[in-house]
């Protein structure tokens, strides 16, 4: 997003915001979760989740009704004891922390509920002190904190977590074509990390879901052991949040176009997605099942090491300090690891089971004529190789 863009400049923001920042973005009022609790087990769930999978089971029903007449029409209970649901309350997701040294007199702060409010309070910095011309980028990789009622699926849903967004400022009328570019940017982005390309999908926000903010709303979805789940969301902002900051700071945040001599608040094309979602997610994709073996058929360039280096026979000293040279030699350049435990077959299956690409032999041979056996993790074939072309062999990786 920044090294291969040149209109995208990258920041850092703030865990702590002011909460002003908050009341300007619409999220002390409007970022909340419907909330139901069984009065019979006391469980607690966020009802559009419920209304969600009984949709997804009844798709003639109508899904234009608010969540809590789709609750109450079609007498949905709850998934653990079948239990009567309450009726819905709004549960705000922005979590409060406190700033100040003496009590009493410390104020109310909220920890970052998204990434992208800082990038607006750094906009007009970033703009200026880079040059920057409309249409440009702002992007961050950051953690953001929401007051999740029911977190779950492992690293699916948690209370803290990362996001890495993008905002896209242009012209209004050059809105819906950046939309549509950034929509299949991301997209193609996303089926290049995976292997199955048919769990990814797109999904348009229906009117009653949308967020205060957003025009018009797409998720790029991947198919889970869970159901279809949002991996990243982009969003149609319009003006809604440089306006809001302006009105808020008394700052003008307007843009000056000196070719055509316009003043226009810029509008907005949001990409925001999860790094923890992703990491997850490409454990699933990559996770396989074979006759013989479990194997992580991860992208290579992705594995957590680039390769692993194996002594033949862990008690044969010669073939342990060779194993060691090798692996020093080339540890400053790749991630590597090293084993020399137990049998070479299990040893394969296990580099196999955290997705190394490579695992490189040394064997009698080795000390012979200096070359090692190189194990491919997908197609199990093995080729023998010189020592001096290790280097070469895992740059193609």
């Amino acid at each position: 997003m920044t090294q291969e863009h040149d209109a995208v400049v990258p920041i850092e923001g703030s865990i702590i915001t002011h909460p002003r920042v908050w009341e300007a973005s619409g999220h002390i009022q409007n970022f909340t979760d419907p909330l139901v609790d069984c009065l019979s087990c006391k469980r607690r769930f966020r009802a559009d989740h419920l209304v969600e999978a009984f949709l997804e089971e009844n798709e003639s029903t109508n899904r234009n009704e608010q969540i809590n007449e789709l609750l109450h029409t079609h007498n949905i209970k709850c998934p653990e004891c079948g239990g009567k649901l309450t009726d819905v309350r709004t549960f705000n997701l922005m979590v409060e922390t406190s700033l100040g040294v003496v009590d009493g007199e410390k104020r109310t702060a909220y920890l970052k509920g998204e990434a992208c409010q800082t990038i607006y309070l750094d906009y007009e910095n970033v703009r200026q002190s880079m040059s920057m011309k409309i249409p440009f980028g702002i992007a961050q990789i950051g953690k953001a904190f929401r007051n999740e009622i029911t977190p779950g699926h492992f690293l699916f849903r948690q209370r803290e977590f990362e996001q890495w967004d993008l905002q896209w400022f242009t012209h209004p009328d050059e809105m819906e074509k950046w939309y549509e570019y950034w929509k299949e940017e991301r997209m193609a982005w996303y089926k290049n990390l995976v292997n199955h390309k048919d769990k990814l999908r797109f999904r348009k926000h229906d009117q009653n879901e949308l967020a205060h903010y957003a025009k018009v709303a797409y998720d790029i979805e991947y198919e889970t052991p869970f159901g279809w789940k949002e991996w990243e969301g982009i969003h149609w902002r319009q003006d809604w949040d440089l306006s809001r900051h302006s009105q808020f700071s008394g700052k003008d945040l307007s843009y000056f176009d000196d070719r055509t001599k316009e003043r226009y608040i810029p509008w907005i094309v949001e990409t925001s997605g999860g790094v923890d979602r992703t990491f997850l997610f490409l454990l699933l994709d990559a996770y396989t099942e074979e006759k013989d073996r479990t194997v992580l058929k991860i992208r290579k360039d992705l594995a957590p090491f680039n390769a692993t280096i194996l002594p033949l026979v862990e008690s044969d000293p010669e073939l342990v300090a060779k194993a060691q040279e090798i692996y020093q030699e080339n540890r400053k350049q790749f991630i590597l690891s090293y084993d020399q435990k137990g049998s070479i077959g299990k040893r394969y299956k296990k580099q196999d089971e955290v997705g190394t690409p490579s695992c490189i032999t040394i064997d009698q041979q080795t000390l012979r004529d200096s070359t090692v056996t190189i194990r491919d993790r997908d197609t199990m074939e093995q080729e023998r190789v010189k020592i001096s072309h290790i280097h070469e062999v895992l740059q193609g990786v």
